[in-house]
């Protein structure tokens, strides 16, 4: 697999909160990409995550947040790179802040936890680019259920290596103190988002968890939800997001699970790629059923 050397990053505050497809982006004429220096094998393992240290933080503890990268539940730590992040936030109660760090670290981030409550971790990073022999891209469009792409590349004849830029964008639900029924999951303007549409800190095992995938701030239809529980990741409930962008699992285990799901549209002008594709996870802690008993 060819290895891509790293681009310079435009650092242009308002682009960075904007999709790829938005004016400001064609006016400019420029793609901000930032190609990782990965071996092939981390590469085509697309999936990312985050990890924090802990699911339960007390009110004041500082809380580790890792960067994973992999498959099935299995990662290898990403650290923290400047150049690649779009934002690395966290929003409790009081408002949204930065996730700090030291460049190269892993964790690729601190908080500190000011508030009890549900806090929301966010992670979206700036494109990378990658070039994919055709075997590898068509197995990677069925494995995670872009099935439109693979019909459209069928109908224009493309056998050949498909150049790719892709983003990230994770989040993870963090705990601290009981759960609360009115606090949930917030939206972070993420390109692609999972939203929890119920706080899943008040749930017990067996219960549905709805939650809702977008787009630009828009719902996305017959995308492939992918759930997983870290202690039997092969275990995996699958589902197609409905017309309003919504898929409901019914969770089976305590633990901590992962949920995941990839769009991917044409590439801009310009980007020197056919495709763009946008990688979104959510992960959280499952809690023993008693934890109920505190729900307020």
């Amino acid at each position: 697999m060819k290895r891509l050397a790293s681009l310079s990053i435009t650092k242009t505050p308002k682009l960075m909160w904007r999709p790829f497809g938005s004016s400001m982006f064609r006016r400019l004429g420029v793609l901000v990409v930032a190609a990782i220096a990965l071996s092939g094998a981390r590469l085509l393992a697309h999936d990312m995550w985050i990890e924090p240290m802990t699911y339960s933080p007390e009110t004041g503890d500082i809380v580790g947040v890792r960067l994973r990268v992999g498959q099935d539940f299995l990662g290898d730590p990403l650290p923290r790179n400047p150049e690649l992040i779009n934002q690395f936030v966290v929003e409790d109660a009081e408002g949204r802040r930065p996730v700090v760090g030291r460049s190269g670290a892993d964790p690729a981030g601190f908080l500190r936890v000011a508030v009890p409550g549900l806090l929301v971790i966010g992670y979206h990073s700036n494109p990378s680019a990658i070039e994919l022999a055709a075997e590898k891209f068509n197995q990677y469009l069925k494995d995670e259920g872009l099935d439109a792409v693979a019909a459209l590349r069928a109908r224009r004849g493309q056998t050949g290596a498909a150049r790719e830029i892709f983003s990230r964008c994770a989040k993870s639900l963090v705990l601290s103190g009981s759960p609360n029924k009115t606090q949930g999951d917030r939206t972070l303007g993420f390109t692609l988002e999972l939203v929890a549409e119920r706080n899943p800190y008040t749930m017990v095992v067996g219960q549905d968890l709805p939650v809702r995938l977008t787009y630009e701030n828009r719902p996305l239809a017959g995308a492939l939800v992918v759930a997983m529980n870290r202690s039997n990741p092969s275990d995996k409930l699958t589902a197609r997001s409905d017309k309003d962008g919504r898929v409901r699992f019914r969770l089976p285990r305590t633990g901590v699970w992962l949920i995941k799901a990839v769009h991917m549209v044409e590439a801009p002008a310009g980007a020197n790629a056919e495709w763009a594709s946008y990688w979104a996870s959510l992960t959280f802690e499952l809690k023993e059923s008693a934890a109920s008993e505190h729900v307020s």
